[in-house]
C-alpha cells in the first residue's frame, strides 16, 4: 500500500478516536449519540469511567499519528484494549447492529495495524532510543 495512502488512514481513524474522545468528555447529547455520562451508567460503569476511556481515546490517537513504528504499535494496541472491552460491553447488554458495528470493526482494524507495525523484538517497546543496536555475539573461551 503506498505510504501516502496508509499515513492518510493513520490520520483518519486518528480523527475518528479522538473525536470520540471529545464525545466522552462532552456533557450531554452528542449529534453522533446521548451522552456518554448515561451510556456508561446504562451499561452498569460508573459515569467518570467515559473520562477514563476517552483518555484512552485521545492519547491513542495521538499515537497513531506519530510516524513512528513502536508509537504506532503502542497506539494501535492501546485502542485494541479499549474496543475489546466496548465489543464485550455491546455483547454483555445486547445492543442491537446498529449501535454496535463501529466496535469490532476498529478492533479488527487495530488489530492489524498493530501487526503491521509489530516490532522486531518486543524489547524495543521498553528500549528509550529508537537507535537499533547489532546484537552482542558471545564467543566462548578457548582452551
Amino acid at each position: 500500500m503506498p505510504k501516502r495512502l496508509m499515513t492518510g488512514l493513520y490520520w483518519f481513524l486518528a480523527f475518528e478516536f479522538a473525536l470520540g474522545a471529545v464525545t466522552k468528555y462532552w456533557p450531554g447529547d452528542t449529534i453522533f449519540s446521548s451522552a456518554y455520562s448515561a451510556k456508561f451508567a446504562d451499561w452498569g460503569y460508573p459515569s467518570w469511567m467515559r473520562f477514563v476511556v476517552g483518555a484512552l481515546e485521545g492519547a491513542a490517537a495521538v499515537m497513531l499519528v506519530i510516524p513512528d513504528k513502536r508509537t504506532r504499535f503502542l497506539g494501535a494496541t492501546t485502542l485494541m484494549f479499549v474496543l475489546t472491552g466496548a465489543v464485550t460491553t455491546h455483547v454483555v447488554n445486547h445492543d442491537p447492529a446498529v449501535e454496535s458495528w463501529a466496535a469490532p470493526t476498529h478492533l479488527l482494524i487495530m488489530g492489524i495495524l498493530a501487526l503491521a507495525n509489530w516490532p522486531a523484538d518486543w524489547r524495543d517497546l521498553l528500549r528509550a532510543s529508537t537507535v537499533r543496536r547489532r546484537p552482542e555475539h558471545h564467543v566462548r573461551p578457548t582452551k
